[in-house]
Order: C-alpha cells, then sequence, then structure tokens
C-alpha cells in the first residue's frame, strides 16, 4: 500500500458562518492530496492528459468527525490501497496535529480521451505502483 502526506491550510475564505471550513473544500483538499501523491511517484496530470489519458472522479465520500477551523494546517495522509485495473481508489484522512478530523474516499476511471471509454492503467503507472503491492 502506498501512503503520502499532504499538507494545506484552512484560508480564510474557505470558512461558513459558523468558522468550520465549509464541507464542500474537502474535495479540493483531496485534489491537492492525490496530485500530490501522483507527483511523489513521478506522475504528472498534465503529462497523463497530454498523452490523452483523464482521471474523472466517478465515486467520492467522506465521513466527518470534526471541523478544521480558519489557519489551521491540515494533514492529509492519502493512501492508494491495492493496484489500480481500469479505476483507481484513493483514501484519505485529514488530521490537525494527532487529532482525526475525517475520513473520505474518491474513485477515479481513466478513459481515453479519444474514445470517451475507460480503459487498463496504463503501464508506467503500474510500473510506478509495483513495488508498494
Amino acid at each position: 500500500m502506498l501512503k503520502t502526506i499532504a499538507r494545506v491550510r484552512v484560508r480564510y475564505a474557505e470558512t461558513d458562518r459558523m468558522g468550520f471550513s465549509y464541507y464542500g473544500n474537502y474535495a479540493i483538499y483531496f485534489e491537492v492530496a492525490r496530485v500530490e501523491l501522483l507527483r511523489e511517484l513521478g506522475i504528472s496530470y498534465r503529462a497523463l492528459e497530454d498523452k490523452g489519458i483523464l482521471l474523472p472522479v466517478v465515486e467520492y465520500s467522506i465521513r466527518f468527525l470534526k471541523p478544521a477551523l480558519y489557519d489551521e494546517e491540515l494533514v492529509i495522509l492519502t493512501t492508494i490501497p491495492k493496484m489500480p485495473s481500469a479505476r483507481i481508489r484513493f483514501e484519505y484522512e485529514t488530521y490537525r496535529a494527532d487529532e482525526l478530523l475525517n475520513k473520505a474516499s474518491t474513485d477515479l476511471v481513466f478513459v481515453d480521451q479519444s474514445t470517451g471509454r475507460p480503459m487498463r492503467c496504463p503501464k508506467d503507472i503500474e510500473a510506478a505502483l509495483a513495488s508498494y503491492f
């Protein structure tokens, strides 16, 4: 299993009237974490798209336990729990220091841009992930 850490800080504009990070922002935070995980593997979203490979999110789930507040640094532990096929799953745990705030997951599908159809995980991504599984 592959695990990485990303850090984001809750900005004032991202809070609601209660001072909590607005729930919709977490999808953006998780995108940051997901892109950084792939970057650490030497995989760039831009390079994938330039090769005609798209990765749309097809499923997103989150369980909130506690709110994040303005100016807090959030630590997002991101994992790829199993080797991808046509679908790749990312799982997230968001922490404030050692306090778990939420757990989430996103499933993305590899799509051939020219056909609009799902495709198998590209060989270079499989090779980059092979040592973790």
